[in-house]
């Protein structure tokens, strides 16, 4: 630089000079304007920023109008006796809220110690927490992951705000705004135990579980107010990340994140010293490994919750007029309480009976297995073969004679991996495969209690039950009842309302249907007992005379009695795809002959109306459900209507009492063991012996089993369903205790005693003397229906001792007989005691000499008089049976022949 006296002035003449000072002025005078540029962009981006703010707070959702109260709770279940059996939830709604006092001081430490340490200081957002949040960001090149939402911001996130991880940078940005926004207005709203409670309610806490309590339930098996420190870091834990910090499948991940916890307990000073060791050295993993080993066994509802769950969507429908979702969500996400029906120590002793595989048929040692298999293949070439269980029995045995049915399991699963070896190649892709393996015979139970049409108990399948909501063999499968059918179908309305009573009389006789050439036939090897009360018929399950009855009744009588009872499977008319018309109004419905069958619970409830005076009460599976809010929603206001005379129900029960005490019953084997109690009940087998029934009761409670195989299969015993029936029974009415009681026999029932050939008075002399044996018995009446007329089928008869025909005057050793009076249509049982239509003529003039004088024969001479020896009457106990079976073997409890079978061509329809 030039600092010489020429240099400088030479200087100072360039700064003077004009140019110089109006560049320097323009400089200037464009960093004013510069200033003044900043100045108002910083003025008006300060509006458009507060603007931009303002629109998106008024974006989000006004604070005044949210319910951040926790939404979607899991419905419980409960027994008669107030006893948590079931819950149901979707995947949103295992949750159940406990109020902030029942939330131990522990836990909400641990949540606000490593979520939100300021939440008692800060009004919704906490800068400091910002801020470190932004610095840390910068520190680490711009990753901004770290957290600073407050726990107040998070319950705005999970009860309003939709999105998550794939949301863009810019709709987090204004979604956080907001949130913050809402945050602030909502602490002036709300109180911090409030929004603490409504959070610890609401967060998703891993395995399906929703909020603090249910988390402690699945983790630990208890109470959340009961967790200790160890467990509610555990818990506080999971919040961060519920998939990756879940302590069942990744105890590694939420020990690390559960020692950070504690540790920042030990720092803020919510714990002391000697807490922190115990909870660090705590093996509270193992503990949780535990409990979810026992939580982890597959448990699906019962069949009893299956048929319920049906029952309540039904009537949220038709009481509430919800649709089916709306009924269906309500159900398994709004918090319901049902209070059911359901016994649990009657279950209990049901599901102790049916898992007890010696009550069932067998093959060797085992059960039956049926088999249904299916398998679909992509094959190499793209194409699609399906195989199913006729591909596997054709490709072990062409000729058809593969059974699908195994004593064990394991020979069925070793044959379908040998038919896969065989079947797919390399190359080959499975596109789907099931297998299906269930125990057969098959078997149902309904348990109710009459008086109140209440369910107390159900099995709806024997073996392990593989899914929810699945086949229900004691609700939605109708079978052919039997001959259960016959005191419903026809004895009820011929005592009710067609005039006859027990004592009515029908010939047991061979007999065609009406218009058609096939005989009706009785189940004993077709013997026919001639004439029978109604009393007999249903003691003996006799065929003949119960469709004779019906046809006396008519079956339009019949099928309206079935319809008061609440058998809604009937046909009064259908037409299928071929033309050809099906009706259960016709004969064969008086054996049990329907065109889909009937439903177990519908059986079961028909009985109970007898058992209950006539009573019929619709059956039910819950007295009330209450909503979230513990209100009722719905309440059981059973359907109850008189459908029988309380005398026709007496003389039913009286009649099917025979049917388990008599020696010739089909029932006997029911009768309790070690304890007294009244039995009611009949008998039922279908043809082929495929389904095999007893429907029955005490004063206490009425039954009904069924068993046999899903697709029809004769069964080799058929006893076997009323030992079941007993002992269920019988230890119910032990476990309880019950008193041995009558049934009950009404003022409107009247006695006489009655000639059971004739249905009439009987006639001293006559009826107690009869050949056959002595048909006197005492019969109930209800009042006004007991018969006026004497006996007359029966006649003192004098026959020839020898030739056993009616005696003439040269007959001289004879005796007094009485017979019966019958025209016979066919061979019965009868024939050998209808009196003789034809006289002696062995004795005559020519071979005697002379005449006898019998009283009431000529005589012409006065001979020695033969002794007339009248005939003794063989022993009998005057219960009405006909004699004749005492040359008959006696069957005995449990013999196949203790049964009763039809001979009707039934329609068989097993859907659901």
């Amino acid at each position: 630089m030039d600092f010489s006296k020429s240099g400088t002035a030479k200087k100072q003449q360039q700064i003077k000079s004009t140019a110089r000072k109006v560049a320097s002025k323009a400089r200037v005078s464009l960093f004013r304007l510069l200033l003044v540029g900043i100045v108002f962009v910083a003025i008006v981006g300060s509006f458009a920023g507060f603007g931009l703010l303002k629109g998106l707070a008024d974006g989000a959702p006004s604070v005044n109008q949210l319910d951040l109260a926790p939404n979607g709770f899991k419905t419980n279940i409960y027994d008669r006796d107030g006893n948590l059996i079931q819950t149901l939830s979707d995947a949103e709604s295992n949750r159940v809220y406990v109020t902030i006092d029942a939330i131990p001081k522990v836990l909400q430490n641990c949540f606000i110690s490593i979520e939100d340490e300021r939440f008692y200081e800060h009004n919704g957002i906490d800068m400091r927490g910002i801020f470190r949040a932004f610095f840390v960001g910068l520190s680490q090149g711009g990753n901004f992951d770290e957290g600073a939402s407050t726990i107040t911001q998070q319950l705005i996130k999970n009860q309003v705000f939709e999105g998550g991880a794939e949301d863009n940078f810019t709709d987090r940005i204004i979604r956080k705004i907001q949130e913050q926004y809402l945050a602030i207005q909502l602490e002036s709203q709300l109180s911090k135990d409030d929004i603490l409670e409504y959070y610890l309610n609401t967060i998703n806490l891993g395995a399906g579980t929703h909020g603090v309590q249910t988390a402690s339930k699945r983790y630990f098996n208890k109470d959340v107010r009961e967790l200790n420190l160890s467990e509610a870091a555990v818990i506080a834990a999971i919040a961060q990340s519920p998939t990756n910090l879940n302590p069942i499948n990744h105890p590694d991940n939420n020990a690390k994140r559960r020692s950070f916890i504690l540790d920042y307990m030990k720092k803020q000073g919510l714990c002391t010293e000697e807490e922190y060791q115990v909870a660090v050295n705590d093996d509270v993993y193992s503990r949780i490994q535990s409990v979810n080993e026992e939580q982890s066994v597959t448990s699906y509802y019962s069949y009893f919750v299956d048929e319920l769950i049906e029952q309540v969507i039904e009537d949220l429908q038709s009481e509430k007029g919800y649709t089916y979702t709306q009924a269906s969500k309500a159900l398994y996400s709004s918090g319901l309480s049902i209070y059911t029906t359901l016994d649990s120590n009657i279950q209990a002793i049901l599901d102790d009976v049916y898992s007890n595989e010696d009550y069932f048929p067998k093959v060797g040692t085992y059960s039956y297995w049926e088999l249904t298999y299916a398998l679909s293949i992509e094959k190499k070439d793209g194409t699609t073969i399906h195989y199913h269980t006729k591909d596997l029995a054709d490709f072990f045995e062409p000729d058809s004679s593969f059974s699908t049915y195994f004593s064990k399991k394991e020979d069925a699963l070793a044959l379908i991996e040998e038919f896969k070896a065989a079947k797919i190649k390399k190359g080959d892709n499975i596109l789907g495969e099931n297998t299906s393996l269930i125990l057969q015979p098959q078997s149902s139970m309904v348990i109710i209690n009459q008086k109140t049409g209440q369910v107390v108990g159900l099995i709806g399948g024997r073996g392990e039950k593989t899914g929810n909501r699945t086949l229900n063999r004691a609700t939605n499968t109708f079978r052919q009842p039997g001959s259960t059918f016959k005191v419903l179908s026809t004895y009820l309305p011929a005592l009710d309302s067609a005039g006859m009573t027990l004592a009515t009389v029908i010939d047991d006789a061979a007999y065609k249907y009406p218009g058609s050439d096939k005989y009706v036939n009785n189940w004993n090897n077709g013997v026919y007992k001639g004439l029978t009360t109604l009393r007999q018929a249903i003691t003996e399950s006799m065929n003949v005379v119960t469709v004779k009855t019906l046809e006396k009744v008519t079956p339009q009588v019949g099928y309206d009695y079935l319809t008061k009872l609440g058998i809604t499977s009937l046909v009064e008319s259908m037409t299928d795809d071929k033309g050809k018309v099906f009706s259960d109004i016709n004969l064969p419905m008086a054996l049990g002959g329907l065109t889909k069958g009937v439903s177990n619970l519908e059986l079961t409830s028909a009985f109970a109306a007898i058992a209950n005076s006539g009573i019929y009460n619709e059956p039910t599976f819950y007295t009330k459900i209450l909503d979230h809010d513990n209100k009722v929603l719905l309440e059981t206001d059973p359907v109850q209507k008189q459908v029988m005379k309380e005398s026709t129900a007496f003389l039913l029960t009286s009649a099917m009492e025979d049917v388990v005490t008599k020696s010739n019953g089909t029932g006997r084997s029911v009768n309790f063991l070690n304890t007294k109690m009244p039995i009611a009940g009949k008998t039922g087998t279908t043809s082929d012996d495929f389904d095999l029934w007893f429907s029955g009761y005490t004063p206490y409670y009425t039954a009904s089993i069924w068993s046999g195989f899903d697709t029809n299969k004769t069964q080799r015993e058929k006893s076997y369903q009323k030992i079941i029936w007993r002992d269920v029974m019988e230890r119910i009415h032990k476990h309880y205790k019950l008193e041995t009681v009558s049934f009950t026999k009404p003022d409107s029932i009247v006695t006489a005693k009655i000639c059971t050939k004739s249905g009439k008075l009987a006639v001293d002399g006559l009826c107690d003397h009869y050949v056959g044996g002595s048909t006197v018995r005492t019969e109930y009446f209800a009042k006004g229906t007991q018969p006026k007329d004497k006996c007359d089928v029966h006649e003192k008869v004098i026959i020839c001792k020898e030739t056993k025909k009616n005696a003439n005057e040269y007959c001289r050793d004879t005796e007094e007989v009485v017979y019966l009076i019958k025209d016979e249509t066919s061979a019965t049982k009868d024939a050998p005691y209808i009196k003789p239509t034809e006289t002696c003529k062995k004795h005559n003039a020519s071979n005697t000499g002379m005449k006898n004088l019998i009283p009431g024969l000529p005589s012409n001479i006065t001979p020695t008089p033969p002794v007339v020896t009248p005939i003794v009457p063989p022993s009998n106990p005057g219960d009405g049976t006909e004699n004749g079976n005492e040359n008959l073997p006696t069957p005995t409890p449990g013999n196949e022949d203790d049964d009763e079978t039809e001979d009707v061509e039934f329609n068989y329809d097993y859907g659901n």
